[in-house]
C-alpha cells in the first residue's frame, strides 16, 4: 500500500475474468486501479471447463483481443489444443476453440496484471460498497479496511451468497474450497436494486491415470494451429494434447435415474433457474428420456497434470451415484474421482437497471460485471468486464461514453440484450442472437473495433499499425485477383483436379475464386505469379489470404447486411427523452407502458428491441416523438 488510506480513481471487486480485464483496461488507459479479490492465487481461475472460445464465444475473444483486452494473449500463452469451429460452414459460424492449461492460464493473468504500475492489488473479500446519500465513496472489506474511489466495478462472480450442492449436501462458497461472499448483494439490493438468483454447475474431475482411451474416440486440434490474438502472427507451434469422446448408455442412465430422489434439482431444494443449454446430466436423461446416449468429452485441465474435466456431465447428484455412474461408462470403468460434480446458486442482479456502458442506474459511477449481471461464460465476463473498465475511466475523465452497436460487435449484441431485454435464465451468447453475424465474423474483428480502441488509448500503435498493414494487404491482392487474367490452358487442370468446370476463353481470376470449390491457397501452386505476391506478405499471409477470399466469395451478403444494418440503425438516432412519462401516452399497449416504464430506453432502437413491445408500439412512439 502507498499510504494508510489510499484513494483510487477506480476500485475493481472480483478478480475473475470480468474483473481482471476491468483493472487491466481502466488501469492503461491510465486510471489508478486497486483490484480486489479473496484469492490472488486464482487471478482469472477457470472455475469450470478449461477452454476459450467456441461459437460466438470465439468471436468475442477476438473482439477483446482487437480492443486491446488481454484474453486473447494469455489464451495463446496457455493453449494446449486449437480447433477452428464450423470450418464446413460459412465464415459468419466460423468460430476459434482452444484448450488451455488452466493453471497457467490463471499465472499468466497476474503476470500480466502486475505489470501494470498504476494497478495495486489487495486480498480481501468485500462486504459494502458505501453509498452515503446517493454518492459513490468506495468499499468496506471484511478486514475492516476502506478503501476509497470515484467509481467501483463489481464483478462478484458466482460468488454473492454462493450455495454449492452435491445430492442432500449443501456447502456455503463460491466455488469448490472457496468461501462465498455473504451479505454484499443484500446491501447493494438496499441501494435500490432488484436481484435474483441464479444456478449453474460444473462436472466431477477425474484421474486421467485411470481412464482407458483406448476406448474412447480422440479428438485431436487442427493440424493448422490458429491463434486467438491479432498480435501473434509469428506463434510458435505448440505440442498439442488430445481430447476424447466417451458416451453414457441405458446402463448410465439407469444408475442416474435411481438418484433423482435425492437430486437438489428435483426435490425442490433448487429454485433458482439453471442454463437451458448447459443442462445437467440428469437434466439431460429426464428432459431427452428417448435418447439411448449422449456424448462427453474428456478435456486436459494441462500439461502437467493428469486430471481431466468430463464436459457434458455436470451434476449435483450424490456422490456415490455420480462415482457408479462415471464407472458404467465404456473406459471409464476403473475410474477415480478428484472431486464430485455440483451445483451452485448465486444471487445477481437484474441487468435492465444498467445502461449501455455497464453504469447502474440507481448509483452513478458503480458498475456492475460478468455473471452478477445473469451471464455465464468466461468469455462473455471478459466483455463486459472489458466495457465497464472503458466507460468507468472515460466518465472520469470527462470523455464520450464507448458503447459497440450491434452491427459492430457481439460484444454489443450481448451488452444490448442484457440491459434491453433482461435475463431469465443464465445468458450465453450464441450466433443466432447476432442479426448481422455476416459483419462480425471472428477474422475481421480487427477491422472493426481496433482504431476505436487505439483512439482513446487502450490499443497500441503496434496493434493499430499492424491492422493498417493487414488490410492494405488484403486489398492489395483483391485488386490483383481483380485485374489478373487466367487462360484456359493454365487453370483447367487445376479446375478439373478440383472436379468444377473448365473456362473456355481467358477470364478474370476473380470469378473463378467466386466458387465454392476454389481457394486461393490451393490455387498458389498453379500460378507462380500469385504465389511470389503472396508470399511477400510474411508472416500476415494467413490473415490476408483468409480475409481476401472471403471478400470475394461473400462480398454480395456482406453488402447486403450492411445496408439492412444502416437501415435498423435509423431508430437508434432517434432520442427518447428520459423526462417521458410512458403512463400518459394510452396509445401505447399495457405491457409497452409498463416495459418502457421500467426499463427506460434511450432510444428508440433500444426501445424497439424490448421484449413485449410491438411494432405498433414504436410507431406511436414515432408519432408522439415528432417523427
Amino acid at each position: 500500500m502507498r499510504s494508510k488510506v489510499q484513494k483510487y480513481d477506480i476500485i475493481v471487486v472480483g478478480g475473475g475474468h470480468a474483473g481482471s480485464e476491468a483493472a487491466a483496461a481502466a488501469a492503461n488507459l491510465g486510471s489508478s486501479v486497486l483490484l480486489v479479490t479473496m484469492d490472488m492465487t486464482k487471478i482469472a481461475q477457470m472455475s469450470c471447463n478449461p477452454a476459450m472460445g467456441g461459437v460466438a464465444k470465439g468471436q468475442i475473444v477476438r473482439e477483446i483481443d482487437a480492443l486491446g483486452g488481454y484474453s486473447g494473449l494469455v489464451t495463446d500463452e496457455s493453449m494446449i489444443q486449437f480447433r477452428m469451429l464450423n470450418r464446413s460452414k460459412g465464415p459468419a459460424m466460423w468460430s476459434p476453440r482452444a484448450q488451455c492449461d488452466r493453471m497457467k492460464f490463471s499465472a499468466a493473468w497476474r503476470e500480466k496484471l502486475e505489470r501494470i504500475p498504476t494497478l495495486d492489488f489487495w486480498q480481501d473479500t468485500v462486504v459494502d460498497i458505501i453509498i452515503n446519500e446517493g454518492e459513490l465513496k468506495g468499499v468496506r472489506t471484511e478486514w475492516g479496511m476502506k478503501f476509497y474511489a470515484k467509481a467501483v466495478i463489481l464483478t462478484s462472480g458466482t460468488f454473492m451468497n454462493g450455495l454449492m450442492h452435491v445430492g442432500k449436501n449443501k456447502v456455503s462458497g463460491g466455488r469448490a474450497a472457496e468461501p462465498p461472499s455473504d451479505g454484499l448483494s443484500d446491501k447493494v439490493a438496499n441501494s435500490g436494486f432488484r436481484k435474483g438468483r441464479m444456478k449453474t454447475g460444473t462436472p466431477a474431475r477425474v484421474d486421467g491415470r485411470t481412464i482407458d482411451f483406448s476406448k474412447l474416440i480422440e479428438q485431436k486440434g487442427d493440424e493448422d494451429i490458429g491463434y486467438f490474438s491479432y498480435m501473434n502472427y509469428e506463434k510458435e507451434k505448440i505440442n498439442q494434447l488430445s481430447c476424447y469422446i466417451a458416451h453414457t448408455d441405458l446402463g448410465v442412465h439407469s444408475i442416474l435415474e435411481k438418484g433423482i430422489p435425492d437430486s437438489p434439482l428435483f426435490d425442490g431444494t433448487i429454485k433458482s433457474v439453471g442454463p437451458r443449454y448447459c443442462p445437467s446430466i440428469e437434466d439431460k436423461i429426464v428432459t431427452f428420456s428417448d435418447k439411448e446416449k449422449h456424448q462427453l468429452f474428456l478435456e486436459p485441465e494441462g500439461e502437467d497434470t493428469v486430471e481431466y474435466y468430463i464436459n457434458g456431465f455436470a451434476s449435483s447428484l450424490p456422490l456415490m451415484v455420480q462415482y457408479d455412474a462415471l464407472r458404467s461408462i465404456k473406459g471409464l470403468e476403473n475410474v477415480k474421482i478428484f472431486r464430485p460434480g455440483y451445483a451452485i446458486e448465486y444471487d445477481y442482479f437484474d441487468p435492465t437497471q444498467l445502461y449501455h456502458t455497464l453504469e447502474t442506474k440507481q448509483v452513478e459511477n458503480l458498475y456492475f460485471a460478468g455473471q452478477v449481471n445473469g451471464t455465464t461464460g468466461y468469455e462473455e465476463a471478459g466483455a463486459q468486464g472489458l466495457i465497464a473498465g472503458i466507460n468507468a475511466h472515460l466518465k472520469l475523465q470527462g470523455k464520450e461514453k464507448f458503447v459497440l452497436n450491434r452491427d459492430e460487435a457481439y460484444i454489443g449484441v450481448l451488452i444490448d440484450d442484457l440491459v434491453t431485454k433482461g435475463v431469465d435464465e443464465p445468458y450465453r451468447m450464441f450466433t443466432s442472437r447476432a442479426e448481422y453475424r455476416i459483419l462480425l465474423r471472428q477474422d475481421d474483428a480487427d477491422k472493426r473495433l481496433t482504431e476505436r480502441a487505439y483512439k482513446i488509448g487502450l490499443a497500441s500503435k503496434e496493434r493499430y499499425e499492424l491492422v493498417q498493414r493487414k488490410y492494405k494487404c488484403r486489398d492489395s491482392l483483391y485488386e490483383y485477383i481483380k485485374n489478373l487474367s487466367v487462360k484456359p490452358g493454365e487453370i483447367n487442370p487445376y479446375l478439373k483436379e478440383r472436379e468444377t468446370s473448365p473456362i473456355k476463353q481467358s477470364v478474370k481470376l476473380i470469378e473463378v475464386l467466386k466458387r465454392p470449390q476454389v481457394s486461393i491457397n490451393s490455387l498458389l501452386p498453379w500460378l507462380p505469379l500469385l504465389k511470389t505476391k503472396v508470399d511477400g506478405y510474411g508472416a500476415l499471409k494467413r490473415e490476408v489470404l483468409e480475409s481476401a477470399e472471403i471478400m470475394i466469395k461473400y462480398a454480395g451478403y456482406i453488402e447486403r447486411e450492411k445496408l439492412m444494418a444502416e437501415k435498423i440503425k435509423r431508430l437508434e438516432k432517434v432520442v427518447i427523452p428520459s423526462t417521458i412519462n410512458y403512463n400518459s401516452i394510452l396509445s401505447l399497449s399495457t405491457e409497452a407502458r409498463q416495459k418502457l416504464t421500467n426499463i427506460k430506453p434511450q432510444t428508440l432502437g433500444q426501445a424497439s428491441r424490448i421484449n413485449g413491445v410491438s411494432p405498433a408500439d414504436i410507431s406511436v412512439l414515432l408519432v408522439f416523438l415528432g417523427r
